[in-house]
């Protein structure tokens, strides 16, 4: 019997097609990283999107056991769930607050961060039925997304016929340009944040997110927000990535064969080979989140970026051969010894040997897209050092 099939029935992780480690000692470790860059300020930890596609309830609780005391999602639903992991956290739900949603707010002690004028108007009328409860105020800066105008939140800060019971715990804002140290944007956005602080003096701000923690002191305020940078992503453009990889994708092989000089690849043709081929076909397509933008050509990108997608296996990088689909990836692997691949090894799609951010170049796009669009295909493994 061949060695890859010699796996206990009840192990899937060992017998998944697709399978997912997270490293919860190096997410806690680049959360204590962000934690001494922040310097003064405390640092938050954002799990938003399904913790980045890693998972909200294994990576809140890890963070949670690490020292993380304010957390940020995007969703009511992700509040709830992280609440069980995290009992007496902060948690803030940058998408606010909406009619019908307020009892699950209550229940869960979740914090509302307004954004706009209507999200604002039902807050200060949920007030009035429900009695003193803290929020959040986001400000736009010039990022241009959501935000209270500038010169709205600093006249409501000063409005004396506001509520008694409307009490911000916290003003934020957001950079448009963090990730780029050179942009002027970042110090004006810091400049008009400053008015934003002084009109709520005595109320935590935070501005900073990963990017923006490695500006400096002056952009960290009282509150910090790492996203990216916990899961082991690039933060800054040009600067060598500081942060331990957390996340490590495979794909098992499920068939290797010979195929002749001059014969094609995949769909459309797209690869056409110049000699004699050994293809790896391995368990990964684009609906894992093994993007089509990779393939080796027939895509757009590869008439701007010649060189497409990569693999590991067997202690050296193997190209993409011809096009991405659904479920299928084919790598070359012509120059690895003969008996160092065979059907059922594992091909590293993204992890301590593919960076997670040179994947994402070759597809086009950026890291954060390629952990939140995996799928649900994945076998996942929690790991950590005792």
């Amino acid at each position: 019997m061949s060695e890859f099939l010699d796996v206990p029935e009840d192990d899937t992780f060992a017998s998944a097609g697709l399978r997912l480690t997270v490293d919860l000692t190096a997410l806690t470790e680049n959360w204590r990283d962000m934690a001494h860059r922040s310097g003064a300020a405390r640092a938050a930890a954002v799990v938003k999107a399904d913790a980045y596609g890693l998972g909200i309830e294994d990576a809140g609780e890890a963070l949670y056991t690490a020292g993380a005391r304010d957390f940020f999602v995007a969703t009511v639903d992700e509040g709830v769930t992280l609440r069980l992991y995290t009992p007496d956290a902060r948690i803030f739900v940058l998408s606010g607050i909406w009619p019908g949603t307020e009892r699950r707010f209550f229940d869960n002690d979740l914090v509302p961060v307004i954004s706009s004028d209507e999200q604002l108007a039902f807050w200060m009328a949920v007030l009035a039925d429900y009695g003193d409860y803290p929020c959040a105020l986001h400000v736009d800066t010039g990022f241009n997304r959501l935000g209270l105008h500038i010169d709205d939140a600093i006249a409501l800060a000063d409005d004396v016929s506001r509520p008694a019971s409307f009490a911000p715990v916290l003003v934020m804002s957001h950079l448009a340009c963090g990730d780029d140290p050179t942009h002027v944007m970042n110090r004006q956005q810091l400049e008009s944040f400053r008015r934003v602080t002084a009109a709520y003096e005595g109320i935590d701000s935070s501005l900073a997110a990963s990017a923006g923690i490695f500006l400096g002191e002056d952009y960290h305020f009282d509150l910090t927000r790492p996203g990216i940078a916990l899961y082991g992503g690039e933060a800054v453009c040009g600067m060598a990535n500081p942060m331990r990889p957390v996340a490590t994708a495979e794909a098992r092989i499920i068939q290797v064969r010979t195929v002749g000089a001059g014969e094609t690849v995949s769909y459309g043709r797209a690869l056409q080979l110049r000699r004699d081929s050994r293809l790896a076909i391995v368990s990964a397509g684009y609906a894992d989140g093994y993007m089509r933008s990779q393939s080796s050509g027939g895509v757009p990108l590869r008439q701007a970026v010649p060189q497409g997608g990569q693999g590991f296996i067997a202690g050296h990088k193997v190209p993409v051969a011809g096009r991405i689909t659904m479920d299928l990836t084919i790598f070359d692997v012509t120059d690895l010894p003969e008996n160092a691949v065979r059907a059922g090894d594992y091909v590293e799609l993204f992890g301590k040997n593919m960076p997670l951010d040179d994947v994402a170049r070759a597809a086009g796009t950026i890291g954060y897209e390629i952990l939140t669009s995996m799928g649900l295909r994945h076998e996942r493994r929690y790991v950590a050092e005792e």
